[in-house]
């Protein structure tokens, strides 16, 4: 009886129900090239005009910086950065390069551990929650309205819509692990076709040779 591995039992060629895992792997490649596209022009466009971002002490609640230049051109650093990865998935689950996705997979399981850290400080600190609101300005919308809200039952809703994006995430994780296996056993099965078929040849050829040799041994043994 053969032996299958454990995650190899979760291991699929579609995603979302319909496409395939690659298909799902460029799509999502895509979608995060586009939204990281958006967040540098915002950020350039805050960067060239600074006034048009600027939050004044009265409307924000007190003394507080909305970005200074500094954390912006680290911001616009790492959406650069993030577009790199995201073009580098992209373009290699369409040439099919294995090697370009770990980049992209690398930044998923960075943020699903992110993710996961925020479920488990809430979890641990429920009171940091109502910290964390107490000190919004005055104006944010409906912030008295969740200041109303039972603590107990703020914290289950945190919790339950931080495990809902943890499922989407981790889903999006297997696709593009999927995906990864899916090219690297293909290029692999490529190489062995590949390495068999010259064998084959050379095979052939050794043979070939062989009898031409022994016809021209019997030729000159009957002269």
């Amino acid at each position: 009886m053969k032996m299958v591995a454990p995650w190899t039992r979760f291991y699929s060629n579609s995603c979302c129900l319909c496409c395939h895992v690659r298909t799902g792997t460029i799509l999502l490649g895509v979608w995060y090239l586009i939204i990281n596209a958006v967040v540098l022009l915002i950020l350039l466009s805050a960067l060239a005009d600074p006034d048009q971002y600027h939050f004044s002490s009265s409307e924000l609640g007190g003394d507080f910086e909305f970005m200074d230049d500094a954390n912006m051109c680290i911001a616009i650093a790492i959406s650069l950065l993030m577009i790199l990865i995201c073009a580098m998935a992209t373009y290699g689950a369409y040439k099919q390069r294995a090697a370009w996705i770990i980049p992209f997979f690398c930044y998923q399981i960075f943020d699903f551990a992110l993710n996961t850290l925020v479920a488990i400080t809430v979890l641990v600190y429920p009171n940091s929650i109502q910290e964390y609101i107490r000190q919004l300005p005055p104006n944010f919308p409906y912030r008295d309205d969740i200041m109303s809200v039972n603590p107990t039952c703020l914290v289950l809703i945190i919790l339950l819509f931080i495990s809902i994006i943890l499922t989407f995430k981790g889903y999006l994780i297997s696709c593009v692990w999927n995906c990864y296996r899916y090219i690297n056993g293909r290029n692999s099965s490529d190489v062995l076709v590949y390495v068999t078929s010259n064998d084959t040849t050379d095979c052939g050829k050794h043979d070939f040779t062989g009898r031409v040799l022994k016809i021209i041994c019997t030729l000159w043994k009957l002269s």
